[in-house]
């Protein structure tokens, strides 16, 4: 089959005075995820659902928490080198379309440096990349501002 879609799913708890990587971008905030990596759950959830599209596992297979190669590590890094796992295996990526789980900061503002950073990353157009955000209207662990969580689906092609 030529056309194959994916979903991924992370999360990460929020500390008061990390640094907050959202989309490869830095945002300003109080609080920041907190992780083995920098904790960017929206690359983290692309780079599971652009996995999962190929039906080649996910991001702790190829990247484990376990690795010392990989504490602190720029995930936009993971992005690129998922991105070439599936070209080598004869894929293209169509589109992907991601959604953020926060109560703040607001993202809308920061959503064009987000595209532009990930359309770099991933050598696709901007208009092939999607990314919403909703709240939890106050409701668990997103609500009490304790994690954020992203969710994104990837359609690849052959």
């Amino acid at each position: 089959m030529g056309t194959r879609v994916g979903f991924g799913f992370d999360v990460h708890e929020l500390k008061d005075g990390t640094d907050f990587w959202l989309g490869g971008i830095k945002i300003p905030h109080t609080k920041g995820a907190i992780g083995h990596s920098d904790a960017d759950v929206l690359i983290h959830a692309i780079c599971d659902a652009l996995l999962g599209a190929a039906a080649m596992g996910d991001i702790g297979q190829h990247f484990p928490n376990t690795s010392f190669e990989y504490k602190n590590i720029d995930s936009k890094i993971l992005l690129t080198r998922v991105c070439e796992l599936i070209k080598k295996q004869g894929y293209r990526i169509g589109n992907v379309d991601s959604t953020l789980c926060l109560e703040e900061p607001k993202i809308n503002p920061h959503i064009p440096a987000m595209r532009a950073v990930l359309a770099k990353t991933m050598n696709i157009p901007q208009e092939d990349i999607s990314i919403k955000a909703t709240t939890n209207e106050t409701m668990g662990y997103v609500g009490r501002k304790e994690g954020v969580c992203a969710y994104a689906v990837a359609l690849i092609e052959k």
